[in-house]
């Protein structure tokens, strides 16, 4: 330590005048005044010119942090979203309780009327409203010319016959288009004609209730040849020549036959095992008691 705090003579005085020029400038930069008195001419044309760039440089930076607004479906507003849209609590609930029981809304008028906003703010927000195609352009139901007419109940005579009705006769049918046409007549071709209207269901893609509109329209009249087996004698090879009968069940059948000593109707099938019962109204064509 001593070396660091023992001086000599010449290295005390050399502090001591290092201290009075320390004290000396710092009185000189508190007490004198540095500045200039000369007055700088200034082009106003020029100030202007720059504060109106200042003035446009914010205003488009307040544009930039102000809230952009993309096109959206207003029945999933949420709350957030809501209150940025400057939707109150009490508009948002409503919309919100509205979407909960399965409605939707389809139009600004809609939202008005759920919602109660403010015509101002539906001026403002309803240009960025975007609902689904199906909403916005919807495609206009094709109802067939004929089906209000040939809808009506028939009796046998003034039905079509099945195998011999034309893809425009049973395109009449609501809900047959050309599909549905071409395969109902592409299986008729298949099986060289129908034995029975309950063959329609052999086709796929043919709902119950479309079929109901077809049996009130159409009926067979000239069913094709097949040949049917009485169901308390026919042997096993016999059951598998039957649609949707293989050798299991065909031995199933012939099982139960025998517990029963004989089927009393078509109908005791359903109790054998692992028949197929919704095709019972196929394999019953075949088959007699």
């Amino acid at each position: 330590m001593k070396s660091h705090f023992m001086f000599s003579k010449q290295k005390r005085s050399g502090i001591f005048l290092l201290v009075i020029l320390i004290i000396l400038a710092q009185y000189i930069y508190f007490f004198l005044d540095f500045s200039s008195n000369e007055i700088t001419n200034v082009n106003e044309d020029e100030l202007r010119l720059y504060k109106s760039e200042v003035d446009s440089l914010r205003k488009v930076a307040l544009d930039l942090k102000a809230l952009k607004i993309f096109p959206f479906n207003p029945n999933y507003i949420t709350d957030y979203k809501g209150y940025s849209l400057g939707m109150s609590n009490e508009e948002i609930d409503r919309l919100h309780q509205f979407r909960a029981t399965n409605k939707w809304v389809n139009s600004a008028k809609d939202f008005k009327n759920v919602t109660k906003v403010s015509d101002s703010l539906l001026a403002e927000i309803s240009p960025y409203f975007k609902f689904p195609d199906w909403v916005t352009n919807p495609k206009p139901k094709k109802y067939n010319k004929f089906y209000s007419s040939s809808s009506k109940p028939k009796i046998v005579t003034q039905k079509i016959d099945l195998n011999v009705a034309t893809a425009l006769q049973l395109q009449k049918v609501y809900g047959i288009g050309e599909g549905f046409s071409k395969r109902i007549i592409d299986y008729r071709y298949k099986y060289q004609g129908f034995v029975s209207t309950d063959e329609l269901s052999e086709i796929w893609g043919l709902t119950p209730e479309v079929i109901g509109r077809i049996k009130a329209q159409f009926v067979v009249k000239t069913p094709r040849k097949i040949k049917t087996y009485n169901l308390n004698t026919a042997t096993r090879d016999q059951l598998v020549t039957i649609p949707h009968i293989d050798y299991e069940i065909a031995n199933s059948i012939i099982e139960e036959r025998i517990l029963r000593d004989g089927f009393k109707n078509i109908e005791d099938l359903t109790k054998v095992e692992r028949f197929p019962i919704r095709k019972l109204q196929i394999i019953r064509l075949y088959l007699y008691l």
